[in-house]
């Protein structure tokens, strides 16, 4: 299971640059601190402390990062960084992190679904100790003490700095008690401001603060130093080509496609600005402007491009919202079996593949929204474990009903009680199918056992049915050729007609069974010709009986006086019983099911039973209007 951030994405413990970069201070204020009416210098405004902002700098992340295969190239990366000169960054670091884990875990997941596609039991399973990570372990420690080292070392130059200066302040501080003290001190004042612009970093709080002081005792030295007017305008023309160049360089910046380093370029360009001196007063407002609306633009495109981080890290956020939600409906999807346990399994996974796509999420939510994924992924794995570990006990049932069924089968293959064993081994194997899952590799086995001791009785059967088999199909063409005879019959015109199709129907069913596959086809075939000259026979002989009928009604006449009513009546009441029992038929036939070949035969027998009824019950009905017309004549 997934049990650390490293497990499952890339960048899911690092901060964004946006966040890293934190909220950057405009380098330009609305107008100069120095440069004011009543001032001898110009002061440069205040900026942002470079080393401040140093570890969080989001240049590096610009920068495509090397993609790691191996845990061995992560580790020599790793070892370079801890016994080399190189200082050691912060989000390189946790990018080596990070991906070490990520190969660990991979590696790790993959031994263990080895191990249990080989059979074995998760429960026993035992996680070996990896060499690796014991090494990565160590040279992590090494880099964390480096960097611990290097930041004291940093921390202490700082505060050097900070006291060269704030002596250097006190050193001016006491040229300035009048005058021609100011003029006196001059070469030692002009040491002191070389000795400052190579004194470097000082502790970021304290860096604004001593840079006020430092400016407020400059100026008041030049207030009070009487420098004659050609050497004061000498100074001031230098200062301006110094700034001019200072103003140049920083609108040229406004063409470097790379905003960072453009951003970066200007905070050393103020720098230098600022240890300048000043220029004459009516220039002063001038240039000022110049180098401020130069250095505008820079911070603008600054601006832009971490507003558009932040915009970015919202819709991350927004696609990992999404994923959750994903997640959280499948680990709440009902998983009827192995198989919708594999499918959400699946699912999540791919879930988890485009996770790892999706960049940082804002800063504050970033650690947030993680949770809430692994949350959801490890509900599903957990319980998902606990299934599998509970098919444990199933499968071990199931594989007993399939011996028992292996069995059974075993005491039937060798029995020639064909039909009867047939249906029971059909049976076996339909109860076979209701059983459930077993281990893949112990399943084939006792499938393959089981379908051979099935195959030893069928083959044995087949073999015995050959013969059967081919006097089937030789009773298929003697029903055949009793059709043709039919047939032809059919197509005759002449006497005897009804007792040549009564040898024939005898001689049809007196031949056996034929193939089960043409049985239904043959039927309908003889059928179909018996129909017809059933009807054609009818027919003629209804005709013929009725015209023989009236032929005979004089000599009934001639009985008595009520001869011909006694017949009609006789005739009635054989019209009622035809009618009564063609009724009967008819709804007997209501309550057939067809669905069966067998019920299907069977309704089709019985309509031609109604057919000739009714075929009589016309001829009885013809016999009833004769007498009728007898009597009329009369």
């Amino acid at each position: 299971m997934m049990d650390s951030q490293d497990n499952i994405l890339v960048n899911g413990t690092a901060a964004s640059p946006a966040e890293e970069k934190g909220k950057i201070e405009e380098v330009i204020q609305d107008r100069p601190q120095a440069d004011e009416p009543n001032s001898d210098i110009a002061q440069a405004p205040e900026v942002v402390n470079e080393e401040a902002t140093e570890d969080a700098s989001p240049a590096e992340e610009e920068q495509p990062r090397k993609v790691y295969g191996t845990k061995t190239e992560v580790l020599d990366r790793i070892k370079e960084i801890a016994h080399g000169d190189e200082m050691p960054q912060k989000d390189e670091i946790d990018y080596l992190k990070t991906s070490f884990y990520k190969l660990h875990i991979a590696e790790r997941e993959a031994k263990l679904k080895a191990y249990i596609d080989g059979g074995g039991d998760p429960e026993t399973y035992q996680i070996t100790p990896d060499e690796d990570e014991e090494s990565f372990k160590a040279e992590m420690g090494i880099i964390k003490e480096k960097r611990q080292k290097l930041f004291k070392e940093q921390e202490a130059e700082k505060q050097a700095n900070l006291e060269k200066k704030l002596a250097i302040i006190e050193k001016i501080k006491g040229m300035i008690t009048s005058p021609e003290e100011a003029n006196k001190a001059y070469q030692e004042f002009k040491a002191l401001q070389a000795e400052w612009k190579e004194i470097k970093n000082v502790p970021a709080e304290k860096a604004n603060e001593l840079w006020r002081n430092y400016q407020l005792y400059v100026e008041q030295f030049y207030d009070l130093l009487k420098l004659n007017s050609e050497a004061r305008e000498y100074d001031f023309k230098k200062n301006l080509e110094l700034k001019t160049r200072l103003c140049e360089a920083a609108e040229k910046l406004a063409e470097e496609p790379d905003v960072i380093s453009a951003f970066h370029q200007l905070q050393k360009l103020h720098g230098e600005y600022r240890e300048i001196g000043p220029v004459s007063k009516e220039l002063r407002d001038e240039i000022w402007n110049r180098f401020k609306a130069a250095s505008t633009i820079i911070n603008k495109r600054h601006q832009q491009h971490f507003e558009g981080i932040r915009a970015k890290e919202e819709e991350n956020l927004a696609r990992k919202t999404a994923l959750c939600e994903k997640v959280e409906a499948i680990a709440a999807a009902e998983n009827k079996g192995s198989g919708d346990w594999e499918k959400h399994t699946k699912e999540i996974i791919d879930i988890q593949a485009e996770w790892k796509t999706i960049g940082f999420a804002p800063q504050k939510m970033n650690v947030k929204i993680f949770e809430r994924f692994r949350a959801a992924c490890d509900d599903f794995f957990g319980r998902k474990a606990e299934y599998f570990k509970g098919l444990k006990d199933t499968f071990k049932e199931n594989a007993d009903k399939k011996r028992a069924l292996i069995e059974k089968a075993k005491a039937l293959q060798d029995s020639t009680d064909w039909k009867a064993t047939a249906d029971k081994m059909i049976a076996l194997q339909k109860e076979w199918k209701t059983i459930g899952m077993v281990p893949k590799k112990l399943g084939d086995q006792l499938w393959e056992e089981f379908l051979g001791t099935c195959n030893k009785f069928f083959e044995a059967r087949n073999a015995a049915g050959a013969g059967q088999r081919s006097e089937e199909h030789t009773n298929l063409d003697k029903k055949r050729e009793v059709i043709a005879k039919l047939q032809a019959v059919a197509e005759e015109a002449g006497e005897n007609i009804q007792e040549k199709v009564q040898k024939l129907v005898e001689e049809y069913n007196a031949i056996g069974h034929v193939p089960f596959k043409e049985k239904d086809k043959v039927y309908e075939e003889y059928h179909a010709v018996l129909d017809k000259l059933y009807k054609e026979l009818n027919v003629n002989v209804a005709k013929r009986r009725l015209n023989n009928f009236k032929q005979n009604l004089k000599q009934v006449a001639e009985r008595g006086e009520n001869a011909l009513d006694n017949e009609r009546a006789r005739l009635f009441r054989q019209y009622e019983a035809i009618k009564q029992e063609v009724q009967t038929y008819e709804n007997n036939l209501g309550f057939l099911n067809v669905s069966s070949k067998k019920g299907n035969s069977l309704i089709d027998e019985m309509n031609r039973k109604v057919q000739k009824l009714k075929d009589d019950m016309n001829l009885v009905r013809e016999k009833i209007k004769a007498i009728d017309a007898e009597n009329k004549e009369k």
